[in-house]
């Protein structure tokens, strides 16, 4: 973990792990006090995470694990409802959406792929 002033940066996986429109890495976080689900995918070359819980109902997205994404790789979709998210942003697109997904802040240097804290997003503490 790198600390710095104050927010700390997170190691999360491998670049490798993740394939444009392919399966997400899952992690833990404490978001605003409770701890939650997220998902870090790959999206046109980029890396973007989000809290894993559709905005139409709180509640986790994916249809299998770690799968978010519909058969084009275009879109996250929620399984339960079909509430349709942009990868890059996590805006509705379309679908019983409520707004966007929340996203977490992810850098990628040298093979590693990193999520960042914030005041009201930290690790989860066991």
């Amino acid at each position: 973990m790198n600390t710095t002033e104050g927010n700390s940066s997170i190691e999360l996986c491998a670049s490798t792990e993740l394939a444009d429109g392919g399966r997400a890495v899952s992690f833990d976080v404490r978001f605003a006090g409770e701890n939650c689900r997220a998902f870090a995918i790959r999206f046109e070359g980029r890396v973007h995470a989000f809290l894993n819980r559709c905005t139409h109902v709180p509640m986790e997205m994916d249809y299998q694990p770690d799968q978010f994404f519909d058969d084009t790789g275009q879109w996250l979709l929620c399984a339960t409802h079909g509430a349709a998210y942009r990868p890059d942003t996590g805006e509705c697109g379309g679908g019983p959406c409520r707004g966007g997904l929340v996203k977490i802040p992810l850098s990628e240097a040298e093979g590693i792929v990193r999520w960042h804290t914030a005041d009201n997003l930290q690790p989860v503490e066991f």
